[in-house]
C-alpha cells in the first residue's frame, strides 16, 4: 500500500472524521493492507483487494464509526462476524485506549485476525474463533461490553438478538449499514422491544468513490436481555423476531 493511498487514507480521515492520523498509525494500516492482501491469494477473506478500495471501503468505512462512539479508557468494545477485522481493528489501531473482542465464526478469517495482531503489536485484543449466539451466553461476555459494532454480518433485525445480549444496560450497538439502514431499522421494532433496545440515531456517512447511501445505525441497550435470547446457533437467522 503506497504512500500516495496512505495520504488519502490521512485526508479522507481529518475531512470527514475530524481524525488526524499519526505516522505510527498510517504505517500500521499499511502493514494491515500489505496482509490482507498477501493472505488474501491464498484464502478467501475478501472481495476487496484493490489498495485504494481497501484504504476507503475496509479502513475509512470501518473508521466511520468513531461519529458514534466516544471510547473511554478501557472501554469493552465487541466486534460481531469481525470478518478480516473489520471494523474492530482500524477502530483500535486509532484507540488503543480500548479493549477489543473479535468474534469471527470462520477459522481461516479468525487466524488472519490473530495474525494481523501479532504483526503489529496490539495489546488487548481478543480474538474468539466461535458462533455470536454461543459467546452471548458466555460469563465473561454476556451483558459485559460498553460497545458493540458490526459490518455485513445480517439484517437488522437479526444482528440485534447478536449484539445486545453482549452489551451492559447502558451500552450501545453501532451497526454500519448500506441504504436500507433506515428501513431495517423500522424492520427491527419487535426484536428491539424484546431484546432490551433503542434506535438512538440514524447517522448518514458518504464514502469517497462510493456512490450508495451509508449510515450507522445506533443502538441503546436500556434493559436487560432475556436469558433466552440469543436462540440457538442458526436460529436468529431462520427465524428473526
Amino acid at each position: 500500500m503506497g504512500a500516495a493511498v496512505l495520504e488519502g487514507l490521512q485526508d479522507s480521515a481529518r475531512s470527514q472524521l475530524g481524525l488526524q492520523l499519526t505516522r505510527r498509525q498510517l504505517d500500521a494500516f499499511r502493514r494491515y493492507a500489505s496482509e490482507l492482501i498477501a493472505w488474501n491469494e491464498r484464502h478467501n477473506l475478501t472481495a476487496i483487494t484493490d489498495p485504494q478500495d481497501i484504504e476507503i471501503k475496509h479502513f475509512l468505512d470501518s473508521l466511520t464509526c468513531l461519529l458514534a462512539i466516544k471510547p473511554k479508557p478501557g472501554d469493552r468494545v465487541v466486534d460481531v462476524g469481525s470478518g478480516a477485522g473489520f471494523p474492530g481493528l482500524p477502530l483500535r489501531i486509532v484507540s488503543p485506549q480500548i479493549q477489543l473482542t473479535l468474534v469471527e465464526a470462520t477459522g481461516k478469517k479468525a487466524e488472519f485476525c490473530r495474525h494481523v495482531v501479532r504483526e503489529l503489536g496490539l495489546e488487548g485484543v481478543e480474538v474468539i474463533h466461535a458462533r455470536v449466539e454461543d459467546v452471548g451466553h458466555q460469563p465473561g461476555h454476556r451483558e459485559a461490553y460498553d460497545w458493540a459494532v458490526a459490518r455485513a454480518v445480517a439484517q437488522l433485525p437479526v444482528l440485534v438478538e447478536y449484539m445486545l445480549p453482549l452489551l451492559r444496560v447502558g451500552g450501545k450497538m453501532v451497526a454500519l449499514k448500506g441504504e436500507t439502514g433506515p428501513a431495517e431499522a423500522q424492520a427491527a421494532g419487535e426484536a428491539l422491544r424484546m431484546l432490551g433496545g433503542h434506535v438512538d440515531s440514524l447517522i448518514p456517512i458518504e464514502l469517497p468513490r462510493v456512490p450508495e447511501s451509508r449510515y450507522l445505525v445506533v443502538v441503546s441497550k436500556r434493559s436487560a436481555t432475556s436469558p433466552a435470547h440469543p436462540r440457538r446457533p442458526g436460529k436468529p437467522a431462520k427465524d428473526p423476531l
